[in-house]
């Protein structure tokens, strides 16, 4: 699957005021940007729109009537083609030029629509962000995109460099391992929203992550890979249950996000923390690698499930 991380660099060019988890504000006006830039039929809805299977908008934001779905597929719907990463850091007032980064992923043939997401930002830029500070939000320039460590675009010059090219995320089936137990660390970087058995969860068990990972991985790969990977699917579940939690330091965090579709405010939720995991964990270290890159559970197009692990001595 293609895969590509970009990082933008902007800079305020007003005082801003932005909520403590800043990924709904980012995502939210990205949206209308993008329709502004790339719709051709303002008019239509989305459902209804003839240029719905090409339209760059629909295929990213409306994604369950754009994407015809593989053959045979057990996905209930296709997962959207990106995640917004807004900054971590916990400040909420910005001073204008102040300069702030985030990263955009893109998964599969969208990355050669780049073009647009770019010009997205830019115009993003000018609508503003964040809430009313002396009656305007506050707008912003995009100084810079980076992927790779390289710099493909400038507000210098206004163009692209066509020197980018995506990266390939891939998960190889691996062997179980040989009954040598070793401890994980895993970090929620970002708010977590997991469902099991039809319910959000505070908990997390190893199978429970391992069963999320799986809808990820195959989700992904089924829509803009090669199709669905040659994964043991219920032997992972099953033998992650013999894996232990040595310690957690999970709780619940909630948060408030403004639906513009909706007009009105709702409350989200997600796990926070870290959580350290033992035993035999050697066949679930490339499904991680995977997952720490492409993040997991509901809403990570908002940057959610954004995970991070290490390996530590007992």
């Amino acid at each position: 699957m293609l895969f590509g991380k970009y990082q933008f660099s902007c800079c305020f060019t007003d005082n801003a005021s932005l909520p403590y988890y800043k990924g709904s504000t980012f995502r939210g006006v990205f949206g209308r940007a993008l329709k502004q830039v790339v719709c051709a039929l303002k008019k239509e809805e989305c459902t209804q729109c003839i240029l719905k299977e090409q339209c760059v908008y629909a295929l990213v934001f409306e994604t369950t009537c754009a994407l015809k779905m593989p053959e045979g597929s057990k996905i209930a719907s296709p997962p959207h083609p990106f995640v917004l990463k807004p900054p971590l850091e916990k400040k909420t007032e910005y001073k204008a030029k102040e300069t702030f980064n985030f990263n955009l992923l893109l998964f599969g043939k969208i990355n050669h629509s780049l073009p647009y997401f770019i010009y997205a930002f830019d115009q993003m830029g000018a609508i503003g962000i964040g809430k009313k500070v002396n009656g305007i939000r506050a707008k912003f320039e995009l100084n810079e995109v980076k992927t790779g460590g390289h710099t493909i675009y400038s507000k210098s010059d206004k163009k692209l460099h066509n020197d980018y090219k995506p990266t390939k995320l891939s998960v190889e089936p691996a062997t179980a391992g040989a009954n040598e137990n070793f401890c994980i660390k895993l970090t929620l970087e970002t708010p977590l929203r997991l469902k099991f058995e039809n319910r959000l969860n505070e908990a997390l068990p190893f199978h429970i992550l391992t069963r999320a990972m799986l809808r990820r991985i195959s989700s992904l790969l089924s829509c803009y890979g090669s199709g669905e990977p040659p994964l043991d699917y219920r032997g992972l579940v099953q033998r992650a249950n013999s894996v232990q939690i040595q310690e957690s330091n999970l709780k619940w965090f909630d948060w408030k996000r403004y639906s513009f579709r909706q007009n009105k405010s709702m409350l989200m939720g997600g796990i926070t923390g870290s959580v350290t995991y033992e035993g035999d964990l050697q066949e679930y270290l490339p499904m991680i690698e995977f997952c720490e890159k492409a993040h997991i559970g509901k809403q990570t197009a908002f940057g959610l499930g954004k995970i991070k692990t290490r390996q530590i001595n007992k």
